[in-house]
């Protein structure tokens, strides 16, 4: 399965910024991710000046700019205090937050956003800029949370459903090469359900379970095969809660690699994004990884 994007050596580091301490904690582990990769960090500001022009005085706009500015100066100056020898880059956007990493993502790579933003109470949801990003997103998002106080495990989890997954597994792969870790990969299947379809008996559950495993272990395999320097664990669990599975053990790793399937609706953003791979950006309890999902694999369940 050929891959679309960059791997994670070669692919800049893209955080946004906007004030609050979710995104000022999301751009020190950018400038990290950053270093791991020996490539550039951008960190952007989008100001949304352009949306608020019809009922924002000039001088209220001049003053959001050169706090947007100032922002960006005072946020490279800590990730490079920090992090000396790392290249840092900032753009301020007069664009809304989304739209402005979504095109500064475009041009260098991976996006990069804290859980919560300034309109946040709780520290458990998703906020509406990162929730924005990560659905209508067509590179890498990290969504950084779980990170205050965290040890790192040396762990990199990857969500694999099936063969089309290979994808993400090797971005996982490579994140764990990058911190010189070790790779699980976790298949969680529903009992209740197999393609779309609820299973009334359970005379079949023998086979169901062995189809999850061919599959598991054919990512497995390409996996190892294409890495076999890593230390790679694969697990296969049954459970009627998939993102359940997924979060409790995202507390035994530094990052979870999952593949965006995105369901098309017109009901809002936050149905765009399968149920478990909602849940999960929701409620992990370590950075998230979220690598799009194109083509015939869009309308996949998750």
């Amino acid at each position: 399965m050929e891959s679309t994007f960059r791997t994670p050596d070669t692919s800049t580091v893209v955080v946004g910024v906007d004030g609050s301490d979710s995104a000022r904690a999301a751009a020190m582990w950018a400038a990290g991710e950053a270093v791991r990769r020996d490539r550039p960090l951008h960190i952007v500001y989008g100001a949304d000046t352009d949306g608020r022009t019809l009922y924002l005085s000039a001088e209220t706009i001049g003053r959001v700019r050169a706090n947007g500015r100032q922002l960006l100066d005072d946020t490279a100056k800590a990730v490079t205090d920090e992090y000396p020898g790392l290249h840092v880059s900032t753009e301020f956007s007069r664009a809304d937050a989304a739209h402005s990493l979504h095109q500064a993502g475009a041009l260098h790579g991976t996006i990069v956003v804290g859980n919560r933003g300034l309109g946040g109470f709780s520290s458990l949801m998703l906020g509406s800029v990162g929730l924005d990003v990560a659905a209508a997103a067509m590179t890498p998002v990290i969504v950084v949370r779980g990170i205050d106080g965290a040890e790192e495990t040396g762990t990199v989890l990857a969500a694999v459903r099936d063969e089309h997954d290979l994808l993400h597994a090797r971005y996982a792969a490579r994140e764990a090469e990058l911190r010189k870790g070790s790779l699980r990969l976790l298949h969680v299947w529903n009992v209740l359900e197999t393609v779309g379809e609820v299973v009334g008996m359970l005379d079949g559950i023998d086979e169901i379970a062995s189809a999850h495993a061919d599959a598991l272990r054919a990512v497995t395999d390409a996996v190892c095969q294409e890495f076999p320097d890593l230390e790679v664990r694969a697990d296969a669990e049954k459970s009627i809660s998939v993102a359940g599975v997924l979060v409790e053990a995202s507390r035994d790793a530094d990052l979870l690699v999952m593949g965006g399937r995105r369901v098309p609706t017109a009901l809002g953003l936050a149905r765009n994004l399968g149920r478990a791979t909602h849940s999960v950006l929701h409620h992990a309890h370590c950075p998230v990884l979220l690598i799009p999902r194109t083509g015939s694999d869009f309308g996949s369940r998750s």
